[in-house]
């Protein structure tokens, strides 16, 4: 990362280091990760030890060119041309060394705190004050003890304001930052539960959250959130906001959602005024009302900040990788770009590894602070450093310094229209593309461009049919008993919050997901009913419990796990599943482990158990209704142990779809309907018509062809006709679900009406059918399955089963939902 320089020399002063300088070096980059080296002439290498030992890559960073290491040790082995200078704390004398950089700047410093919004708020106040001021700020979310420092380090003579935001976990931590950072304004976001484990209580976090601004002159915060803690607030001025109390400076007293725009008045110095934000979930409102509080703080007006909060922009906090077309990669980062974005973005591109081929299109950096040369230069060689196959560059400044660049593949255009009408030329195949612009260029629009789905086939999904195969598992219930339906893998490949939004308005009790992020997606959908989680992860705890999933617990392991995260953030009573290995031995407790798993329960107040349930191994399968005997009455004494030792009744469940058919005295208190909803159940007989398939998969012909008899068709030579005819070549491959084993006749396509084989191996994209003797166009419509080829003819067809076949169908085939 670059920034002012300063002699190797003036280092070694500044961080009261040993050791001989055998060259002299300037230095104007700091790095800490040899797998990210830029800028090796100028860097500084600093050997933290963290997760690993960073004296263990001072090779590999001098083999990338750095020569200048800031060490505890230095190495056993001999590099003659390197700069050691010996610290008793690199991570010290990296934060001190930051600390003299700010210490040379006498420009405004806004520092930003708070438990949860404070990335928001910071690109936020960027995007509300960059009209005004050169700003510098922390880089996405580098706001740790390592990040901060890296951020502070960006500060150059052009740069009138720094936004700077610093994350803590524990106590000991903020007067470091304080001392990097120097804010002469303090901003205090929300204060939530994050990281409270790393504190006694409540106060003592807020206190240390508050180290941040004991020098600041001026602090704005939540009114509402600091009531019991003012006497914590000392000898400086301050600028509130709330919701409640009108002696706050900003009294917020009237909120109201206007076609999904949140609009607010408020009372400001005696006068009422109002403010419009462009979002209206809650937390993006708060951290509004924080920037709206800010700019009334630095002097704005209250029409001026009006008119620019109601331009506010999300922020896209994560780099987005997506499908692309002609099987591409796309990382979308399009909406901000500067030079530290720029580096952590071109960091991501070079960790993927799906494509040989990497490509930037980069807009224009805006409010760099630098001078066009310079910024290019550096845009330049770090881009050299990054092994760029293929380089776009949109805007006028990148034209008139095109000449630092030296891509193999390289080009230039005006505008994002110019390079939108030309797109087709630059021929995008087959590579990993990183999109990264600054706003104003509206690289959406590329973006669109390259992950756009124009794709002919289509998955059609009739919604009334759901609800008509829902109705008749119902029908075959007692009353009392609860459906869960499952919703996993993409809802059986036909949806998300489509299929689980009729679930939710026809009742059904539960829902099921494999994963985490599948039930934070529909929550994101607005679904409310209660959320099973079949394979929890630790790692996800946040995401669950802030959605309000529920976890399966299948292991000791997991079950300590949730535990003692619920007992970290003081969470009781949290719903959890048992699951009960009766013979599947895939997931679950085993009967000899109920005991200790009962042990483990007593009197355990951080959990309660909503359900217990098992999975059958062979519902479907008379030959082994004996085994699935077995597994029932294994369920039942287990169930009964634990109903035991908690002392209240629980749900419990262990048929799934065919065991609802099968096994009707085992519905218990609720059953799992699985792929039945979808249409598909061997124990219900085809014949009977009482369920139909909900989805239909459809392509169209893109070309028809006459074939001799003995020409080969396809990849390896692998089809022919035994006869003159004519193929037709669909539009469907195994890129779209339709695998390769379905090649060379074994599957089946209905082309008008009649059933026609494949020829030939199946391709990526298309597939070739032998159409001889109808009368096909182009344009044609072709069933895969549907009502009059079901998927179960399908899986016979390559020896599997209908789930592999209707989960298979990828996430390029557009779906198109009907409801009568």
């Amino acid at each position: 990362m670059h920034s002012n320089q300063y002699s190797i020399a003036e280092v070694k002063q500044i961080i009261n280091a040993d050791g001989n300088i055998v060259k002299e070096s300037t230095i104007s980059t700091l790095l800490t990760d040899s797998r990210r080296i830029s800028g090796a002439a100028e860097g500084l290498f600093f050997a933290l030890s963290a997760r690993r030992n960073g004296h263990e890559f001072i090779a590999e960073a001098y083999a990338a060119g750095v020569r200048n290491f800031v060490v505890k040790q230095g190495p056993e082995f001999n590099l003659p041309e390197a700069n050691f200078l010996l610290v008793d704390d690199p991570l010290a004398a990296l934060q001190a060394l930051a600390a003299y950089h700010r210490s040379q700047f006498k420009l405004q410093v806004i520092g930003i705190t708070g438990s949860n919004g404070k990335t928001i708020v910071k690109e936020w106040l960027y995007q509300l004050l960059a009209a005004d001021k050169n700003i510098v700020r922390n880089p996405k979310s580098y706001n740790s003890q390592i990040g901060v420092p890296l951020s502070v380090w960006q500060i150059n003579g052009k740069n009138d304001l720094a936004i700077f935001e610093a994350g803590i976990s524990t106590i000991n931590e903020m007067g470091k930052l304080q001392a990097i950072i120097k804010p002469q304004i303090g901003i205090l976001t929300h204060i939530g539960t994050a990281h409270d484990e790393g504190f006694t209580d409540r106060r003592q976090k807020i206190q240390e959250k508050l180290e941040l601004f004991k020098d600041s002159k001026q602090l704005i915060y939540n009114y509402d959130q600091l009531i019991d803690y003012k006497k914590d607030i000392k000898g400086k001025e301050t600028f509130t906001w709330s919701r409640k109390f009108k002696q706050a400076d900003l009294y917020v007293f009237s909120e109201t959602v206007i076609s999904k725009k949140y609009y607010l008045r408020a009372y400001f110095q005696k006068k009422e005024i109002e403010c419009l934000i462009p979002f209206s979930d809650l937390a993006s409102v708060e951290n509004a009302i924080t920037c709206w509080a800010t700019m009334l703080a630095l002097g704005y007006s209250a029409a001026e900040a009006d008119k620019r909060i109601e331009r506010l922009s999300p922020v896209s906090m994560r780099l987005e990788l997506k499908n692309g077309i002609n099987n591409c990669s796309v990382i979308d980062d399009s909406y901000n770009s500067d030079l530290q974005s720029l580096e952590i973005a071109l960091n991501f591109l070079g960790q993927q590894n799906q494509h040989q081929k990497r490509t930037l299109i980069l807009s224009d950096i805006l409010q760099s602070g630098l001078s066009q040369d310079v910024l290019y230069c550096q845009v330049a060689t770090l881009i050299g450093n990054k092994s760029i196959d293929k380089f776009v560059g949109v805007g006028d400044a990148l034209i008139n310094n095109q000449a630092c660049f030296n891509i193999p593949e390289q080009y230039f255009f005006k505008d994002t229209p110019a390079l939108l009408q030309q797109i087709k030329m630059l021929n995008f195949k087959e590579e990993t593309i990183l999109i990264k612009g600054s706003r104003s260029f509206e690289f959406e629009r590329i973006s669109g461009a390259l992950t756009q789905k124009a794709h002919e086939t289509i998955l059609e999904i009739n919604l009334n049919t759901l609800l008509s195969n829902l109705n008749f598992y119902r029908s075959k219930l007692k009353p009392g008993v609860k459906v869960m339906a499952m919703v996993k893998a993409f809802s059986y490949g036909s949806g998300t919050f489509e299929v689980a939004n009729m679930l939710q308005y026809n009742k059904v009790d539960y829902l099921a997901v494999a994963y985490i992020d599948e039930g934070v997606s529909l929550r994101q959908a607005g679904i409310t009913l209660p959320i099973m989680v079949l394979n929890p992860e630790a790692s996800a705890f946040d995401k669950l419990t802030e959605n309000k999933l529920e976890p399966v617990i299948y292991s000791f392991g997991l079950l300590d796990d949730f535990v003692s995260y619920t007992q970290d953030r003081g969470i009781v009573n949290y719903p959890v599943h048992l699951k009960i290995d009766t013979g599947m031995h895939r997931l679950g407790f085993e009967n000899f482990e109920v005991e200790t798993l009962c042990d483990m329960l007593e009197q355990n107040r951080y959990i309660r158990v909503q359900s217990v349930f098992s999975h059958l191994v062979a519902s479907e399968a008379a030959q082994h209704d004996e085994f699935t005997k077995k597994q029932i009455k294994r369920f039942e004494k287990a169930s009964k142990e634990i109903e035991k030792t908690l002392g209240y009744k629980v749900i419990k469940h262990i048929c799934n779809t065919s065991g609802i058919i099968r096994f009707p005295t085992a519905h218990y208190d609720m059953v799992r309907l699985g792929i039945g909803l979808y249409g598909v159940d061997s124990s219900v007989p085809a014949s009977e018509n009482a369920l139909k398939p909900i989805a239909s998969l459809k392509t169209s012909v893109a070309q028809v062809k006459k074939v001799a008899a003995g020409d080969t068709i396809s990849y390896g030579r692998s089809g022919s006709l035994l006869k003159d005819g004519k193929i037709a070549t669909v539009r469907i491959g195994y890129a779209d679900g339709y695998l390769r084993a379905f090649g060379n006749g074994v599957g089946k396509m209905l082309v008008k009406g009649t059933l026609v084989p494949t020829v030939g191996n199946i391709t990526m994209d298309m597939c070739m059918l032998d159409v001889s003797g109808l009368d096909v166009s182009e344009g044609d419509e072709v069933v895969i399955f549907g009502e009059h080829q079901r998927i179960e003819e399908l899986a016979k067809q390559i020896g599997t089963i209908p789930y592999e076949i209707l989960t298979n169908v990828s996430q390029r085939v557009k779906r198109v939902y009907f409801y009568e």
